[in-house]
């Protein structure tokens, strides 16, 4: 006859019972919410962004000192024939449909001196994006054509749309200045896609978040709504900007550290110890190290119960 060890752990289920359902869809990560940007009384956003006083491959800070104005929350006054117009969502920065970008008087009225696209890799070129590039040529303007298989592709997209919208800005800047000296002269590039809503604005996202230092991936699709109220970020592209977000946090943390470590280099050799020093310095931490590894196995219990602690949800209770 067999006995029930009641202390056992799986004794232990049998007098528990389940606090919620059970689910048996295919796990999913949680939901990612956008709450609108907060307006303050002369309607303006909070979110106004605080550039990079310098970023890459374009060092002239005058490409990024912070603009004159921030245009009024296009969504306050919206209407849903604006959808087929491109709106300025930094004074250099324009998004909109692909019919947009053929609407060679628009494009001139605004100053447009680059057309960004972001196309569907394995479709025929529709007959809008050749209407755009045919305006394009017939203006002046440079186009450029990034192909996307999948919205997975954008992430490895997005540095590269970055540099090439830097990059135009850079040279209308320095071609403005070899003959006008310092007039202020901007290159204003439009990106688009077929609808305005999807690829090309998770683009632009992108590229507020990369050359901004405190705009994260909810503060960019903030702006993005703010101004173009009908784009359309899904819980996937919600979760691409996250990934996208941590990554740019990664790198900006091993460039802080490769700054401190040469700067921790230089002060060194400015000046510089005797052997005696160094190795008194160096067994100092090693016998800290040995006490620290003594004090992590006491308090490890501890702190195994208390990461538990503040949670309130318990998936079992006893019965």
């Amino acid at each position: 006859m067999a006995f029930i060890d009641h202390e056992s752990p799986s004794s232990d289920l049998l007098y528990a019972q389940h606090t919620s359902e059970y689910a048996y869809r295919i796990p999913t990560p949680p939901r990612i919410l956008v709450p609108p940007p907060e307006l303050t009384a002369n309607f303006f956003p909070e979110t106004a962004p605080r550039p990079l006083q310098e970023y890459g491959l374009a060092k002239n800070t005058r490409l990024f000192q912070s603009p004159t104005h921030f245009n009024t929350p296009r969504g306050l006054g919206w209407t849903y024939g604006r959808r087929r117009q491109a709106q300025a969502i930094l004074p250099f920065l324009y998004l909109g449909p692909m019919v947009a970008a053929k609407d060679g008087e628009s494009l001139k009225k605004e100053g447009i001196s680059m057309l960004l696209s972001i196309r569907h890799k394995h479709s025929l070129e529709s007959r809008l994006m050749s209407g755009a590039m045919r305006v394009a040529d017939e203006l002046g303007i440079q186009r450029t054509t990034l192909d996307i298989a999948n919205n997975q592709e954008l992430i490895s997209a997005f540095p590269i749309a970055t540099r090439m919208i830097n990059e135009h800005r850079a040279h209308i800047d320095k071609l403005h200045q070899s003959y006008q000296g310092d007039a202020p002269v901007m290159g204003k590039v439009m990106v688009s896609c077929e609808s305005g809503n999807e690829r090309s604005a998770a683009v632009v996202a992108a590229y507020l978040m990369e050359v901004h230092d405190d705009v994260d991936y909810i503060k960019a699709m903030q702006i993005c709504q703010a101004q173009r109220f009908c784009v359309n970020f899904d819980e996937a592209m919600k979760h691409l900007l996250q990934n996208y977000w941590d990554i740019l946090q990664a790198k900006r943390m091993v460039t802080e550290g490769g700054h401190a470590e040469i700067t921790y280099e230089a002060s060194v050799s400015s000046h510089p110890t005797s052997d005696a020093d160094s190795c008194n310095r160096l067994k100092r931490p090693l016998e800290l190290d040995d006490n620290d590894d003594d004090d992590d196995e006491q308090h490890r219990g501890e702190s195994d119960e208390a990461r538990f602690e503040g949670r309130s949800f318990a998936p079992f209770t006893d019965a």
